[in-house]
């Protein structure tokens, strides 16, 4: 597969058949990806297959509150956990996530069968490893994330090119200490996401997304859109 087709064609995949992904299948998706940038090229990134149905329930249960929470402010018009919500809003709005959890029980989808999909992933950042450049800055940090999730995109792609889906999810970091309680992380370790892999139920040939001169000027925020020769 050429690159700018796995690009353009490596989706959010949710929904899969129930053909198990093997160890060899991961081992290979895993082989190539650890090749993706890193600051100091410290690699700070671990994986934990997760295999056992009790530990994969457990997770699940783990990622589901954050998900409702995620629904009910969706719901109200928010951008879920944005860290310019206004806290009242936001506290209201989560106030509803019991009615998600009951719309949750009665329809299922992926996050209450997230125990079942082909090949569950947790992915973690070693935070001895993180260059955080931006720990003083009086706002949420983003930059220590630059030497996690380019691995993270390269295990999608990998996959891709292997006629799998994927989806990375970090919804599992709002139960963070339960999480790495339950694959007996060491300290100084954190939750980057969770991913899911597996053959999906259908295949897109080509995704929708903004053009580049909605989000690319030249030399000022409100610029000219830069646009093709």
């Amino acid at each position: 597969m050429e690159l700018s087709d796995a690009l353009t064609s490596t989706p959010a995949t949710r929904t899969f058949t129930d053909r198990p992904v093997d160890d060899a299948t991961l081992y290979a998706i895993l082989d190539d990806a650890r090749f993706a940038p890193s600051g100091g090229n410290r690699q700070g990134w671990r994986v934990v297959v997760v295999k056992d149905p009790v530990t994969r329930r457990a997770l699940r249960d783990a990622y589901l509150p954050g998900w409702y929470e995620y629904l009910a402010m969706t719901t109200e018009g928010m951008t879920p956990f944005a860290s310019t919500n206004a806290p009242d809003d936001e506290a209201a709005a989560i106030a509803r996530a019991a009615d998600f959890a009951s719309l949750g029980a009665a329809n299922p989808g992926f996050a209450e069968h997230l125990d079942e999909v082909p090949a569950l992933l947790v992915i973690l950042a070693d935070l001895t490893c993180l260059a955080t450049v931006d720990r003083d800055l009086d706002r949420v940090g983003l930059a220590g994330g630059a030497s996690i999730y380019p691995f993270v995109w390269s295990i999608l792609l990998g996959a891709r090119q292997r006629g799998l889906g994927g989806v990375m999810t970090t919804m599992a970091v709002r139960a963070e200490a339960q999480v790495l309680s339950l694959i007996d992380a060491p300290p100084d370790t954190a939750v980057a996401a969770v991913v899911a892999l597996g053959e999906p139920t259908e295949q897109i040939s080509r995704l929708r997304r903004a053009p580049v001169e909605q989000f690319t000027t030249i030399d000022r925020m409100d610029g000219e859109g830069l646009a093709p020769a």
